[in-house]
């Protein structure tokens, strides 16, 4: 029979998380995040961002090293809420992750289709064709076994790290412009009104840091993954951190946040003024690179929760099926892929990236933070591969921090909460159909 094998190490697996954080998410929301806080203030979104990150890495870090099973945070939801309620929270997550997934490819492949638009204009219906034939290319490429697949993660991440440092390197060496992001006058960190502000741009600023959890959906394909999972998460954020805010400062150092806060195409604009139009070429396609490397990690990673789910008798069976040669979930992968291909041919990218947090934050990041607590009580931390460092203030930040990005979602956070209640009552109305079903068999087998 075949079955996932633990082929992926530290090295494919930090590089597969890395991929997945990249992607087109700081490309496209640079400009996003500067126009929301519309002052020199707006590093601060991405400084937030990072700590949310590395604060709610440490709940992943415990628990993925703890539970390294394919499904992620299905298996961690079910461990941690027991018999009796983990198998609502489980099909909860598996529940949103059918749809929820599938959005964050659809973003991703709209996000390139956009930055595509610099190199050809392509109009509404181009950019449709250019992001639907990306999901089928990542489909294609994704269709082999798991050891082939991180040395395909290591090349496309070594095309990330190669371009961003480049843009980093330009923006310090060609420096045009200085200012401070610290503020001046009237202006406060402590203002209620700059936390407010602050929050709402980090909706955009927090789904560029997403990602560094990828490895704990492949649980079950790490190699010594007690110790290989909180290692390759914590590196994975505090080298995109590091990347991410060196990028800022070097962009803004030669194209003035006024003006970058305008363009759809921000580091086209920034490598343009710094060796013209044709290197600036080059540097979008070497981004659409990283945003074709997001999209291959983010569909390797979540077509793995489905197949987990049906394994376990909790989704549809054929779900759990391997392919017979290259032991990979495919009929999982071709789900998340072509359901991903519909919706990158209708939604937009700001659409998709609101209603993306709105529905993971209560089911999957809230809910796994105050399961870590649930498990420590029960089992206690002995035999915890990897415990969280200054417990348990990392749980009472992140829940305090991911409510308050969840209610700066706006209207998305209220949609998010109707589709919790809504899996809560197909769960009840499943359970009762398959009790129903099971006592119709019982009286089958009474009869003589």
């Amino acid at each position: 029979m075949s079955h996932l094998k633990r082929e992926i190490g530290l090295l494919q697996a930090t590089s597969i998380n890395m991929i997945d954080m990249v992607g087109i998410g700081p490309f496209v929301m640079m400009s996003l995040v500067i126009r929301m806080v519309g002052s020199n203030l707006f590093l601060w979104a991405w400084i937030f961002g990072a700590v949310t990150a590395l604060i709610d890495g440490m709940i992943w870090s415990e628990l993925g090293a703890a539970y390294p099973l394919a499904g992620g945070s299905y298996n961690f939801l079910k461990e941690a809420y027991g018999k009796k309620w983990g198998p609502l929270m489980s099909f909860l997550f598996v529940w949103q992750t059918c749809l929820q997934a599938p959005l964050v490819v659809a973003s991703g492949a709209i996000g390139f289709a956009q930055y595509f638009d610099y190199l050809i204009p392509l109009g509404f219906w181009g950019k449709k064709l250019v992001s639907g034939i990306l999901v089928i290319l990542v489909v294609l490429l994704l269709y082999r076994n798991i050891k082939t697949i991180g040395k395909i993660s290591v090349f496309l991440w070594a095309g990330v790290i190669i371009t961003i440092l480049w843009i980093i390197i330009s923006g310090f060496t060609h420096r045009q412009v200085s200012y401070s992001f610290m503020p001046s006058g009237d202006q406060s960190l402590f203002s209620f009104s700059f936390v407010l502000l602050i929050g709402q741009a980090s909706v955009k600023s927090i789904y560029s840091y997403l990602g560094y959890y990828n490895v704990c959906h492949l649980g079950s394909e790490i190699r010594n993954p007690g110790r290989n999972i909180p290692r390759s998460i914590f590196i994975s954020i505090f080298c995109i951190a590091a990347l991410y805010l060196c990028m800022n400062l070097s962009i803004v150092g030669v194209v003035p946040w006024q003006e970058a806060m305008h363009s759809d195409f921000v580091v086209s604009l920034f490598m343009e003024k710094i060796y013209g139009p044709r290197t600036a070429m080059i540097a979008t396609m070497l981004i659409l690179w990283i945003a074709f490397a997001s999209l291959f990690a983010v569909v390797l990673g979540y077509s793995r929760v489905p197949y987990a789910a049906a394994v376990d008798g909790h989704f549809f069976p054929v779900f759990a099926k391997l392919h017979p040669e290259k032991s990979f979930p495919y009929v999982s992968l071709l789900f998340v892929g072509g359901l991903g291909l519909i919706f990158s041919l209708l939604l937009k990218l700001e659409h998709a990236i609101s209603a993306i947090l709105a529905m993971r934050i209560l089911v999957q990041f809230v809910a796994q933070a105050v399961g870590v607590v649930i498990l420590r009580k029960r089992k206690g931390t002995r035999d915890l591969p990897f415990r969280m460092w200054l417990y348990p203030l990392p749980v009472i930040l992140s829940v305090s921090v991911w409510l308050f990005v969840w209610y700066s979602t706006g209207s998305p956070a209220y949609y998010g909460l109707l589709l919790a209640l809504a899996g809560v009552i197909v769960y009840f109305i499943r359970e009762q159909w398959k009790k129903e079903k099971l006592k119709a068999g019982r009286e089958n087998e009474a009869m003589p």
